[in-house]
């Protein structure tokens, strides 16, 4: 059975907020979401940072590969100007910070591991050792009490089963290749993480019956939301945190007036 949150919302606050912020996780808690999505890389100092991109210029002002600048000097960087004139100066945030504001919020988190290029075992190693300090008292509970590590990149992944073997790990594939399931117990991982997109009712029945959780990302359209979930999709993140809310698919059926 799927221990977590149905429906996550993505980097955050998904189009509402500056991705991959502390603006956008508290964005998404004033949607009424408990559970979230965010990606973690390392600075040129080892400190694990929430940020998406390897290199600066899309989200966050400034130039070069992240890998090239400090924990402070990133946390100096303005991460929220090209979202709109009311986030200017919304800096970037360590995962340390992320990590308290949704533990003080009992917000659940699936944290991407997301490597610079050329340094998936450290990223993985370090963002898992970090994650499992932050969860020491919560080893010996259920897996839903901890968050969950996922990642497109089978080395960061496999650093991080290592380093804390204890916290739970999916695998992200964009398109599912023929070998999934050999390198989803090779990772020990409970979950594919896979694009909606490429999903067909035959592979989240393979998935299933093989007896692991199926995620989905990104999945913005109620219909399509809906239809996925009638294929055994356990959850998905969206952006459309407006659209889509946290207990889509729970809701009681509406009741008109008259048939009270």
């Amino acid at each position: 059975m799927w221990p977590y949150p149905k429906i996550v919302a993505h980097r955050g606050g998904g189009v509402l907020a500056p991705e991959n912020t502390i603006a956008a996780m508290r964005c998404g808690l004033t949607h009424g979401f408990y559970a979230v999505e965010f990606d973690v890389m390392l600075s040129k100092d080892g400190v694990p940072m929430v940020m998406h991109d390897p290199e600066l210029g899309r989200t966050v002002q400034g130039e070069g590969s992240i890998a090239d600048y400090t924990a402070q000097e990133l946390m100096e960087l303005d991460a929220g100007a090209w979202f709109g004139v009311n986030f200017i100066g919304e800096p970037v945030p360590s995962f340390e910070q992320v990590a308290h504001f949704c533990i003080h919020h009992n917000i659940w988190m699936n944290i991407e591991i997301k490597p610079v290029p050329g340094f998936e075992d450290q990223t993985g190693w370090v963002v898992a050792q970090a994650v499992k300090r932050l969860f020491e008292h919560s080893l010996d509970r259920t897996p839903g009490a901890l968050p969950l590590l996922s990642s497109f990149s089978f080395d960061a992944l496999r650093a991080a089963q290592l380093a804390a073997p204890d916290i739970p790990r999916a695998f992200l594939m964009d398109e599912v290749t023929p070998d999934w399931h050999e390198r989803l117990l090779a990772l020990g991982a409970i979950s594919l993480n896979t694009n909606h997109k490429h999903l067909t009712p035959l592979l989240a029945r393979a998935v299933k019956e093989a007896g692991f959780g199926l995620f989905c990302y990104t999945v913005n359209e109620p219909a399509r939301a809906q239809e996925i979930l009638s294929w055994g999709v356990d959850g998905f993140c969206t952006d459309r945190i407006d659209l889509i809310g946290p207990r889509f698919g729970e809701e009681p059926a509406h009741i008109s007036p008259s048939s009270r």
